[in-house]
C-alpha cells in the first residue's frame, strides 16, 4: 500500500498559471473509492454504488449463476488482502497503521488480488495485539462489509463470518509457511499466537476449527456453485454438494 499522490491537472484544464475564461467543468470523480463510501453505499459524482460494483464485476469474470455466490467470492478477496495487511505488521513489527475506512481506498473494477492504498500513512497507538486486531479489521472493517453485502445481496451472515474466519487463517498460514522458510520460528510464533487469540473472538470462534496452521471451517463460501469451479481446502463439505441427491444450500 502507498500514500496517496498529489492532484494532477485533468484533461482540458489550463496550464498553470493561465487564466481562464469561463470555468472549467471538473470531470466526475474515478474510481478507486474509500471503503467507508463502499460499506455506506454511497456513491459521490454520480457514480454506482461501489460494492454492487465489485459483484457485478466478479460475477461477470466467474460467470455466477447468481448474486449471493459472486458476493461472498467478493468479500473472501476483500478479507483476505485485509487480514494480510494487519497481521503482516502485527507480527513483523508489533505495531498497526492506522487502516481506517476512510484511510483506504479500493477501486471495485480492479483485478484480484484487491489492490489497497492508504490516502495517510500514520500509526495507530499501543501495541498490536489480538484486540487492536479485532478492531481495526473485525469491527473497522468486515461487519460494516457484510452487513451491505447480507442488505443487498442476501448472503447469510454465518457464510460471511465463515468467510472471514477462513481469510483470517489464509493469512496466518502464508505468513507461517513465509517465516519458517526465512528462518524466523519467532515470527511464526507470533502469528499463530496472534491468531490463536482473534479465532477465540466472539465473531470467529464458530466459523471453523484450527489445528496449528490447518482450519476446517463450518460453512461454505459457495465458490462450488461457479461454473468450473471445486471445493476450497478448508470446504466444510467433503465432496461437491452438487454430487448429492439432495444438493446443498451453502
Amino acid at each position: 500500500m502507498t500514500a496517496g499522490a498529489g492532484a494532477t491537472a485533468g484533461p482540458g484544464a489550463p496550464p498553470p498559471g493561465a487564466r481562464a475564461s469561463s470555468p472549467v467543468p471538473a470531470p466526475l470523480p474515478a474510481w478507486p473509492v474509500t471503503l467507508a463510501e463502499a460499506y455506506e453505499g454511497s456513491a459521490p459524482g454520480g457514480r454506482r454504488d461501489a460494492l454492487r460494483v465489485r459483484v457485478d464485476t466478479v460475477a461477470g469474470r466467474l460467470r455466477a449463476p447468481e448474486p449471493r455466490v459472486a458476493a461472498s467470492v467478493a468479500q473472501l478477496g476483500l478479507a483476505a488482502r485485509l487480514w494480510s495487511v494487519a497481521l503482516g505488521c502485527a507480527v513483523l513489527y508489533g505495531r498497526l497503521p492506522d487502516l481506517g475506512p476512510r484511510l483506504l481506498r479500493w477501486d471495485p473494477l480492479a483485478s484480484a488480488p484487491d489492490d489497497l492504498w492508504l490516502t495517510e500513512v500514520r500509526p495507530l497507538p499501543g501495541d498490536a495485539d489480538a484486540a487492536a486486531l479485532a478492531r481495526t479489521v473485525l469491527h473497522g472493517h468486515l461487519e460494516p462489509l457484510a452487513a451491505a453485502l447480507r442488505t443487498h445481496h442476501g448472503v447469510a451472515a454465518g457464510l460471511l463470518r465463515g468467510n472471514s474466519g477462513s481469510a483470517l487463517a489464509g493469512a496466518a498460514r502464508e505468513l507461517d509457511r513465509w517465516a519458517r522458510a526465512g528462518g524466523r520460528d519467532d515470527l511464526a510464533d507470533r502469528a499463530g499466537a496472534l491468531t490463536d487469540d482473534l479465532f477465540a473472538h466472539p465473531l470467529l470462534r464458530a466459523t471453523g476449527t484450527r489445528t496449528g496452521t490447518v482450519f476446517r471451517r463450518h460453512s461454505c463460501c459457495l465458490y462450488y456453485r461457479v461454473p468450473g469451479g471445486g471445493l476450497c481446502g478448508d470446504c466444510c463439505f467433503t465432496r461437491s454438494p452438487r454430487s448429492s441427491p439432495r444438493g446443498a444450500s451453502g
